[in-house]
């Protein structure tokens, strides 16, 4: 198969969504939609050069995205499920099950090595009412960098009103928001970031690990208390259901994204 580097994603192709609202902030993810996928796609390997289809299995949607090699003339296939939607359940799965298998694809990947974004109470409108926390801010990725490893080494978010509510700076670099429209607005890699000393070292020392140790769990805490992130943020971004069970690359990828957060004291 022809050796297609999928690009990344430009600032304007990410969306942002509120994870966890507290009275104290609130937590966003980073996500794409289903049109993104297919633009890519077309992009890289042309209108005719993929497809899709879905399958059901044991009451679950699957989506299969084959991509034509046209070296051997065959088509290659990658799959994933999806997770129901409260409206317009079958929509929902589809195009659930349609993103994942595209990030399976490399496209979007670059979205699992985002930092923890937490908005202070201060830079959102968070209003409650019986006793729950809700707020009707809109964010919107400014600016994006990638280093050389594909993985995000500065961001920069704002409201509607383009007041910056969260920035993180490239190691050594100035302040990524003057640098828009050199930096994630045409799919071209940026400049290469300063990697973190100990980035996976945990994930890298057991990969085949089943589970995380007692040391690792209370490496995992500290990182939690010096943050502010909360388990459930965690819980919610990675979809773990019990922390202590997760494997230990999906531990590396959770201590790389706090370690690049910023302290409490700090934000």
């Amino acid at each position: 198969m022809e050796q297609n580097l999928i690009r990344l994603l430009k600032a304007d192709e990410i969306e942002c969504r509120v994870a966890v609202i507290k009275e104290n902030g609130l937590s966003l993810l980073l996500y794409k939609d289903a049109r993104v996928d297919q633009r890519i796609l077309d992009e890289t390997f042309g209108p005719f050069g993929w497809k899709r289809s879905h399958q059901s299995i044991e009451g679950n949607l699957y989506c299969t995205v084959e991509i034509l090699d046209k070296e051997t003339g065959e088509w290659v296939a990658k799959q994933d499920v999806g997770t129901m939607s409260y409206s317009e359940k079958e929509k929902g799965q589809a195009s659930d099950s349609f993103k994942r298998a595209c990030f399976n694809w490399g496209i979007g990947r670059e979205l699992y090595t985002a930092p923890f974004i937490w908005i202070p109470a201060g830079k959102a409108a968070i209003q409650s009412k019986e006793n729950r926390f809700f707020c009707n801010d809109r964010f919107s990725v400014f600016s994006i960098q990638y280093n050389d490893d594909r993985e995000i080494s500065a961001l920069v978010i704002v409201n509607e009103g383009g007041q910056l509510v969260y920035e993180l700076k490239e190691k050594g670099k100035g302040t990524a928001a003057a640098q828009k429209g050199t930096v994630g607005t045409d799919g071209n890699k940026a400049e290469t970031a300063q990697k973190p000393a100990q980035k996976n070292t945990a994930g890298k020392a057991q990969k085949d690990s089943a589970s995380i140790s007692k040391e690792q769990m209370e490496s995992l805490q500290a990182e939690l208390d010096r943050t502010g992130v909360s388990m459930e943020t965690v819980q919610n971004r990675y979809q773990i259901q019990e922390p202590g069970a997760m494997n230990a690359e999906l531990y590396g990828r959770v201590m790389s994204a706090l370690k690049r957060t910023k302290s409490t004291e700090a934000a």
